[in-house]
């Protein structure tokens, strides 16, 4: 039957995330790995605020178990959060397949970065559209959704009947939303760059929930952020 409910998180605020926003139109090459960049205070702050809503929801709705992302932020994210719990937080199992979308040649480069040094990348990713567009030693997002698939066949047999929380990335969390529903690569494809699954930004700290009808993961809430607006 699968997890009975699927919860998914998006880390809070990172260094990057900082950096990029202010950077805009001007290219940027950041200065560390994608799986080093950690939390910004104002993150840190998101994932306490994460942590309280985690913690105040009825017993039927709370996680039972945790999967997370290797890397940093996603691993920070829930350390602080977990701090919120009353009494024994659940056990938390850290997934590859839970890591942010791989860039390879593109990696720390920002989209005017890349425009500048590598613009036949840039003229590429125009013309396949974000769905099947591979960067050099990169995944496209079809790669991401194709090792979500993986992991969720795996959940159905692990967290079969059980609440589970995975915090990742936004690149996930659209992937989940897209694997789940099960709409076929190639509407995302033909979709080009206004695929709808891409169009959407998940917002830091952000939470999307899915709850199983009929043995059939539905939809409850998507990139809900009240929980900071408080």
């Amino acid at each position: 039957m699968g997890p009975a409910r699927v919860t998914a998180v998006r880390h809070g605020e990172s260094e990057a995330n900082v950096a990029y926003a202010r950077a805009g139109d001007a290219p940027l090459v950041y200065g560390f790995g994608d799986d080093e960049v950690g939390l910004t205070a104002r993150g840190r702050s998101q994932a306490e605020a994460l942590g309280r809503r985690l913690a105040a929801l009825p017993g039927s709705e709370s996680p039972e178990l945790v999967w997370s992302s290797p890397y940093l932020r996603a691993v920070q994210t829930w350390e602080v959060a977990r701090s919120a719990w009353c009494g024994e937080p659940p056990p938390v199992l850290v997934d590859e397949r839970l890591r942010d979308v791989e860039n390879g040649l593109l990696a720390r480069l920002n989209p005017a970065a890349v425009r500048e040094r590598f613009p036949e990348e840039a003229a590429r990713l125009l013309a396949e559209g974000p769905y099947v567009y591979r960067p050099p030693g990169g995944e496209s997002f079809a790669d991401v959704v194709a090792r979500l698939r993986a992991f969720l066949a795996e959940l159905a047999v692990r967290a079969d009947g059980r609440r589970v929380l995975l915090v990742a990335h936004d690149s996930v969390i659209l992937g989940l939303r897209h694997a789940i529903a099960g709409t076929p690569d190639g509407e995302e494809a033909a979709a080009g760059a206004s695929a709808p699954v891409l169009s959407v930004p998940v917002l830091n700290a952000s939470v999307s929930t899915w709850h199983a009808v009929r043995g059939r993961l539905e939809i409850v809430a998507f990139n809900d952020t009240s929980h900071l607006d408080a």
